[in-house]
């Protein structure tokens, strides 16, 4: 008589079919499903990358053009705090990293710390943006078409007097002294800031969303060895946000 193997998984690791939990049922194993949403992750960050494709092809014409605008406008950008943003994403990127390892050890105590730590420098690296396009903003380095900025050719006295006032109005000169030309060429260099540097920021706000998320199911208990998917493509996309501000940090930063 032939034997029956009546044995089957336990509840922890499959489903009523067979299945692992994890395991969604059009995949063949774990190896299938990872590398897929692999594969899925890295043509959406293919497409991200897109995004700010035509903005540094942009930059390259104009600051290839006119050089020494870019370099005039430069020196209204604060190195010190683009700096302090650059290490911030560095040591969130480790930690996101260290996160993924964690997952896959099961050390959820430690995954949440270190996501925990991530989401922190996310936050930190807000504040810092806040700080530096607060100053702008207020100095009237804005788009041209902002009614208070300095590269408005039809600015109201009202708006200029106000600019010429901050902070003994050092900007306000600076910029009054160049040409209508020369203006109007810095002008964009700060079109192009605030493009670069705000599509990045929302990359980053989406990412704090993404982070909170894998903290609310890590503390739920849904990482762990055999389940690590969802913290290793957060963690890709973290560090696509951090290699783009690799790039703009000396593109904007450290022209002169």
């Amino acid at each position: 008589m032939m034997e029956v193997n009546t044995q089957s998984p336990t509840s922890s690791q499959a489903d009523d079919h067979g299945h692992s939990k994890h395991l969604a049922h059009h995949f063949d194993d774990v190896h299938q499903q990872f590398d897929t949403g692999k594969f899925g992750m890295w043509m959406f960050l293919l497409t991200e990358v897109m995004f700010f494709a035509g903005l540094f092809v942009l930059y390259a014409v104009y600051r290839s053009n006119h050089p020494e605008a870019w370099q005039f406008a430069a020196q209204f950008l604060d190195t010190k705090w683009g700096a302090i943003n650059t290490v911030v994403l560095l040591v969130s990127s480790f930690t996101v990293a260290w996160a993924v390892r964690n997952a896959q050890l099961g050390e959820t105590r430690k995954m949440l710390i270190n996501l925990v730590i991530t989401l922190l420098c996310a936050g930190g690296f807000m504040v810092i943006k806040y700080i530096e396009y607060s100053h702008k903003v207020h100095v009237g380095l804005v788009f041209p078409q902002l009614e208070h900025s300095l590269f408005n050719p039809n600015i109201t006295a009202e708006a200029s007097a106000k600019l010429a006032a901050y902070e003994q109005g050092e900007v306000f000169h600076q910029i009054e002294a160049l040409s209508a030309a020369e203006r109007n060429w810095v002008g964009k260099f700060f079109s192009i800031y605030f493009c670069l540097t705000g599509l990045h920021g929302f990359h980053v706000l989406a990412g704090m969303v993404v982070l909170s998320w894998l903290i609310l199911r890590g503390m739920r208990g849904d990482f762990g060895p055999d389940n690590f998917n969802a913290i290793d493509f957060g963690a890709l996309y973290w560090h696509i946000v951090d290699l783009v501000w690799i790039f703009l940090f000396p593109l904007l930063y450290l022209i002169n």
